[in-house]
């Protein structure tokens, strides 16, 4: 969508990248006045939020500045060239630390490497504003730590915006850069969206080149954050180039994410799954908003059935989830020590030490469940005549609950306060390694958002945008702004 080119310049930090780089290869605008929009919303709503660990004006100034020089003459480096963008603090920077949110980690150091989602980024020209808030290793679904404290909502100061990518989150929502870069091992990139209103994709495993190897495994994604499908789209294109450092990371698509995602969904099959059978149980405003956004799929002309994706016994997933989750944080502690875990988060050191004795076997175990989630996933999407259940698409809400305040660690009434609980509808599709996105799809009574969930099979990410922004183009919930932000336009 075409920016207009009398738009005042004080609104540039509410553009998306498209509209950007639209405008840039017009001359209506540029990449240094596109930053200096982004870094005065970060001086006025980080101090409310606290989004960015780290903030790098002078050098996205010059990088801007590069970039705008390259417009001038015709010669961008890519199609992103001099976009404002951040990256969350789980991502190597090379000449920033890397501090994961932890006590633990020395912010002294050479840091001379690049993440493979960051050397794609700087490869393309972004410009990189600064590094963003997450809770200590990425660990659990709010964006607190005893490093930097707590981050809040932009439709909310004082309630959280989700985790792991909750810095990433706030920071788009709140028109602090278009876009930014997160991890996503349980839910990390649509958590935080499904609470600020904006948009998340996690890509089919593989599918971002992710280095160093995690040790969450194979569960751990990395992913964009934007606030449209278009610009998720365009990311990811970025994002999915070769890097040799993953050895598990898939070929780079031969087309681009951008085409065929007007296509709509007329002839779909689309199985709606409310709770995803019975792993959660949701707030009524959450059922309506979402039960309307399936609406709106159903009226674009998709076939839409309330389904049970029969993933399995509950309880028997989430503890094969979390065994896998928290013997990968034991190894995140190891190496600083047998005092680590007096530093470190206390809930986190007390699932640590309860996964302790785990086995391999118990490893094993775990990793069995998994596999026979996927090959239920499988199903679900195969073809009926070759033995399937024929969905091309798995629609759920994203979180059961809207945001809740900051200061807490789950939801009020809910009877566990451990993250995998009410992160129930998300950690399955790490399991399973399948493309989930969430977009907005309404707000709560008293104006929380709501996100909308859309599952594909494996390496049908396309599809997945294309689904996404089916909903979106029919809906407005994207261009909405945050009423406590509204002030700073």
């Amino acid at each position: 969508m075409s920016a207009p080119a009398d738009r005042v310049r004080v609104d540039l930090a509410w553009w998306t990248a498209q509209e950007l780089v639209e405008g840039y290869a017009a001359g209506t605008v540029t990449p240094l006045e596109a930053t200096e929009a982004a870094l005065s919303r970060v001086a006025e709503a980080d101090p409310a939020l606290n989004a960015f660990v780290l903030v790098a004006a002078e050098e996205a100034r010059e990088a801007a500045a590069a970039a705008t020089e390259r417009w001038a003459r015709g010669e961008p480096l890519s199609p992103v060239d001099g976009v404002p963008t951040s990256v969350k603090d789980i991502f190597l920077t090379r000449g920033w630390p890397t501090l994961r949110g932890s006590l633990l980690v020395d912010a002294e150091g050479s840091w001379t490497d690049d993440a493979p989602a960051v050397a794609r980024l700087r490869e393309a020209g972004a410009v990189l504003l600064g590094k963003t808030t997450t809770p200590e290793f990425a660990w659990k679904g709010v964006t607190d730590s005893r490093r930097h404290g707590a981050t809040g909502n932009p439709w909310d100061p004082a309630l959280t915006a989700g985790g792991s990518s909750g810095g990433s989150a706030a920071a788009v929502g709140a028109g602090m850069g278009p876009w930014s870069i997160g991890t996503d091992g349980g839910g990390s990139v649509r958590i935080p969206a499904s609470f600020t209103g904006t948009v998340a994709l996690k890509a089919t495993y593989g599918r971002v080149p992710h280095w160093p190897a995690s040790p969450y495994g194979t569960l751990a994604h990395a992913g964009p954050m934007t606030r449209t499908v278009g610009d998720t789209a365009l990311l990811l294109d970025v994002l999915s180039g070769f890097d040799p450092r993953d050895w598990s990371a898939l070929s780079p698509p031969s087309g681009s994410s951008l085409a065929g995602l007007e296509d709509g969904v007329a002839g779909l099959r689309v199985g709606y799954a409310p709770t995803l059978g019975s792993l959660g149980h949701n707030d009524p405003d959450v059922e309506q908003a979402v039960s309307r956004a399936v609406g709106v799929l159903a009226d674009a002309g998709a076939e839409v059935v309330e389904v049970d994706p029969d993933l399995g016994d509950p309880e028997q997933m989430r503890a094969a989830f979390e065994l896998l989750w928290f013997t990968g944080a034991g190894k995140v502690l190891a190496p600083y020590g047998p005092d680590a875990l007096e530093v470190t988060d206390p809930a986190l050191a007390e699932q640590v030490r309860a996964h302790g004795g785990d086995s391999a076997r118990d490893y094993l175990d775990a990793t069995a469940v998994r596999m026979e989630m996927g090959r239920r996933m499988g199903l679900f999407h195969a073809p009926q005549e070759a033995g399937g259940r024929g969905f091309d698409v798995l629609v759920s809400p994203t979180m059961p609950v809207a945001a809740f305040p900051v200061a807490q660690q789950a939801p009020d009434g809910w009877p566990v306060p451990l993250w995998t609980t009410w992160c129930c509808y998300t950690w399955p599709f790490n399991m399973t390694q399948q493309p989930a996105l969430s977009v907005p799809c309404g707000t709560t009574a008293d104006g929380r958002p709501v996100g909308l969930q859309v599952v594909g099979p494996r390496h049908a990410d396309d599809l997945v945008l294309r689904v996404g922004r089916a909903h979106e183009r029919a809906t407005d919930w994207h261009t909405r702004r945050p009423p406590v932000m509204e002030g700073a336009r």
